[in-house]
C-alpha cells in the first residue's frame, strides 16, 4: 500500500536569538491534511467561509474563494485570515471552493464543502448519528482521517446509562464506538462486550496512523467478547467474568488494532500489565488496578523510507495505574503486527519511587528537544526510551497543561495536586524544576492555563485553590476566580476564550470579568466535568471547533466560529504535540487542546 509522507521542515523561531528546535517534521510520518473548507450560516443570514493554511503554503499564499464555479472576491486573498463572507443570500445548494492562486501552484489544488440552502442552522453542522438499543448518551469522540483523503472522520464512545466510576460497584450495559463521515454515513461499530466496564477510566481509545499508510486506525482495550465492526468476535464469545458486584476482577484482556475504515481487528495481543492479584494495586475492588490512561507519540518507531535514523512512526501508549504502581507500555504497529517496544514499571526497584505520581491525563510532547517525544504522567515524566526523566514526588492529581514560553517556546507544565499539602505548580517540563508553587491545605481537583491578558506577558495560571490568577513568574496579577474547564481560540485575536458548560466566554482584562461570547445549544458530557464530546481544530482556520451531542443523542453538532480574524496560523493539527492531545482529550478527565508552541499578542513571528 503507497506509503503517504509530509516532508517539511518546521522550525519553533522566538523572538530574538535563542530558537527551540524539536521535530524535524521531514523524517516523520504525519497526516496529509486537505484543504478543510467549511461553510455555515452566521446569525445574520450570511455564510462564513473558513479554510486552513497549511505548512506547505508559502507566507502571503494567495487564495480565491468560488460558489458553484463563480469567484467571489475581486482580488486575491493574500493577507488577513483564511476567512470569508459571503454576502449573497442562499436560496440554492451551494458548493464553496477554496483554491491556491498565484506562479507555480498548479491547477486544481483546491477543496470543496456543498452547504444545502434547506439546512438552516446557524453556526454548525449537524451530523446525525445511530443511536445503539437501549438508553445511551454520545460521548468522547476523536478524529482520524480513514481514507486517506485529507478529511477527518469521526469516532465517537457512547456510554450506557448505568455507567460506573471504578469507586461504585455495579453492572454496566456494553460500550460502543462508532465511526462515522461528516455526512453522519456510519462507516462500523464495535461493540467493547460485556466484559469491558463503562465509566471514565475504562475506555481509553487512540486514533491515529500508526503504520504510516495515511490511513487512521484505532486501538483500544479490549476483552473475551469484543465484537469488532466486521461482527467478529475477539476471543470466547460466551465467556463472562462480571462478579456479583458488576465488578470485573478475572479474565483475560487484550490490546487490539482496529482498522479505522472498515473497524476490523487487525492483530489483538495480551494487555500489558495483566491486572494480576488486584491487592496488589491498592484495594479489592479493582478501584485503584483498573485506571488506565493512554497516549501517542513518537518514541523511534521505524518506517524504512523515513530515513535511515529510525525516526518515522508513532507508537501507541497504554497504561495501568497512577495512585500506586503505574505501568507504560509503549507499542508499535507495522501494518501487520503488534509489538511492545518498552515497560516502565514502578515495580522495578529502579523506578519505585516513581509510584503514585500519575494523573487522571498525560500531556506528550518532545520536551528535550532531542526529536523524540517525552511523555508527562503527572507529576513525573518518563523519557522516549521508557526510562524516567524526572519526579517531583508531588503525587496524584485531576488535571495538567502544556504551556510554552513567549521567548523561546521553551514548555512548562501547569499541574494540581489532590494531597492537600501540594496545591498547583509550574514547572520545567524537561528537568521537572519548579519555578513556583501555591501550596494548598485542600484537594485542588482543577487547574487551568491559557493567555487571556494581552497586558501580562505569556500564558496566565489559575486554580480551585489559587487565591488568584498569575503570571509565569509566580506573580499574582488579580483575584478572581476564572473557568477551570476548558480553552478554546474562538475570537479573532490570538489571546484563549474559556469553554465551560456550553458557553464560551473571554476575560475583560479591564473589568477583571468575564463575557459571553457564545451559547452552544447542545448538551455536554462527564457530569461536573462538562466536556463536549471533543473541541478541536477540525476545519477550516487555526481557530477550534467544538463537537457536542443533542439532548437526545441522535445528532452531533460541530459548531464552528463565525468571527472573522485578521490572523493566518498553520493548522493546529500539523503541530505534533496538538495532534497528540486531541487523540488523549478522551482519556479519563478531559483535558483541553493545547500546541507545542506559544499562541499569544507577545509573539507574531509565526503567522502566515
Amino acid at each position: 500500500m503507497k506509503r503517504l509522507l509530509i516532508y517539511a521542515t518546521i522550525t519553533l523561531l522566538s523572538v530574538g536569538t535563542q530558537a527551540q528546535t524539536r521535530y524535524d517534521y521531514s523524517k516523520l510520518s504525519t497526516e496529509r491534511l486537505n484543504r478543510g473548507v467549511v461553510a455555515v450560516r452566521t446569525p445574520d443570514g450570511k455564510v462564513a467561509v473558513s479554510w486552513r493554511t497549511l505548512s506547505t503554503d508559502p507566507k502571503g499564499q494567495p487564495y480565491d474563494v468560488y460558489r458553484s464555479g463563480v469567484k467571489l472576491n475581486a482580488q486575491p486573498l493574500t493577507t488577513g485570515g483564511t476567512f470569508f463572507i459571503d454576502e449573497h443570500p442562499l436560496t440554492t445548494d451551494a458548493t464553496y471552493e477554496v483554491r491556491r492562486t498565484g506562479e507555480g501552484i498548479p491547477a486544481g489544488n483546491f477543496s470543496l464543502f456543498t452547504l444545502h440552502s434547506s439546512l438552516q442552522t446557524v453556526g454548525y453542522l449537524p451530523i446525525p448519528i445511530q443511536k445503539p438499543e437501549g438508553r445511551y448518551s454520545a460521548n468522547d469522540a476523536s478524529v482520524g482521517d480513514v481514507d486517506g483523503d485529507g478529511q477527518y472522520e469521526i469516532f465517537l464512545k457512547w456510554e450506557p446509562w448505568n455507567a460506573h466510576d471504578n469507586a461504585h460497584d455495579g453492572y454496566t450495559d456494553p460500550v460502543f464506538i462508532d465511526c462515522y463521515r461528516l455526512d453522519g454515513t456510519l462507516l462500523w461499530r464495535i461493540n467493547l462486550g460485556r466484559n469491558i466496564r463503562a465509566g471514565a477510566h475504562y475506555t481509553q481509545f487512540m486514533v491515529y496512523d500508526f503504520d504510516g499508510d495515511g490511513r487512521a486506525e484505532m486501538m483500544c482495550r479490549t476483552a473475551d467478547g469484543t465484537i469488532d465492526g466486521t461482527s467478529t468476535v475477539i476471543g470466547d464469545s460466551v465467556a463472562d467474568y462480571r462478579n456479583a458486584a458488576g465488578r470485573i476482577l478475572s479474565g483475560p484482556e487484550f490490546l487490539t488494532v482496529f482498522d479505522g475504515l472498515t473497524g476490523r481487528a487487525l492483530d489483538t495481543k495480551p494487555y500489558i500489565p495483566e491486572r494480576g492479584d488486584v491487592k496488589n494495586w491498592g484495594d479489592n475492588k479493582a478501584n485503584r488496578s483498573d485506571r488506565f490512561l493512554a497516549a501517542v507519540g513518537y518514541l523511534g518507531a521505524f518506517l524504512p523510507q523515513s530515513g535511515k535514523d529510525g525516526r518515522g512512526l508513532p507508537s501507541a501508549i497504554f497504561c495501568r495505574g497512577y495512585y500506586t504502581r503505574s505501568v507504560i507500555v509503549a507499542w508499535d504497529w507495522d501494518g501487520k503486527e503488534l509489538k511492545q517496544r518498552w515497560v516502565f514499571d514502578t515495580n522495578q526497584p529502579e523506578w519505585a519511587s516513581y509510584a503514585g505520581q500519575g494523573n487522571h491525563n498525560l500531556r506528550v510532547a518532545d520536551v528535550d528537544s532531542d526529536g523524540y517525544d517525552e511523555i508527562t504522567y503527572g507529576s513525573m515524566a518518563i523519557d522516549h526510551d521508557g526510562r524516567g526523566l524526572y519526579n517531583t514526588g508531588m503525587g496524584h492529581g485531576d488535571a495538567i497543561h502544556l504551556l510554552a514560553d513567549p521567548k523561546d517556546n521553551a514548555l512548562y507544565i501547569w499541574d494540581c495536586h489532590e494531597n492537600r499539602r501540594d496545591g498547583s505548580e509550574l514547572r520545567n517540563a524537561r528537568t521537572g524544576e519548579v519555578v513556583f508553587q501555591i501550596k494548598s491545605d485542600i484537594d485542588v481537583g482543577r487547574c487551568m492555563a491559557a493567555d487571556i491578558d494581552p497586558t501580562n506577558p505569556g500564558p496566565e495560571m489559575w486554580s480551585i485553590d489559587s487565591r488568584g490568577v498569575y503570571n509565569m513568574k509566580g506573580e499574582r496579577l488579580y483575584e478572581p476566580r476564572l473557568s477551570i474547564n476548558f480553552g478554546i481560540w474562538w475570537d479573532g485575536d490570538l489571546l484563549r476564550e474559556l469553554l465551560d458548560h456550553s458557553t464560551v466566554s473571554k476575560y475583560d482584562w479591564e473589568k477583571q470579568q468575564t463575557i459571553d461570547l457564545q451559547q452552544f445549544d447542545g448538551q455536554f458530557n462527564n457530569g461536573t466535568k462538562s466536556n463536549p464530546c471533543l473541541s478541536a481544530d477540525l476545519l477550516g482556520d487555526w481557530r477550534e471547533e467544538v463537537l457536542v451531542r443533542n439532548r437526545e443523542s441522535t445528532e452531533l453538532r460541530l459548531y464552528v466560529t463565525t468571527i472573522p480574524t485578521d490572523y493566518r496560523i498553520n493548522c493546529l493539527m500539523e503541530d505534533i504535540p496538538y495532534r497528540h492531545s486531541v487523540a488523549t482529550q478522551n482519556v479519563a478527565y478531559n483535558q483541553p487542546p493545547e500546541p507545542g508552541y506559544y499562541i499569544g499578542p507577545d509573539r507574531t513571528d509565526y503567522l502566515k
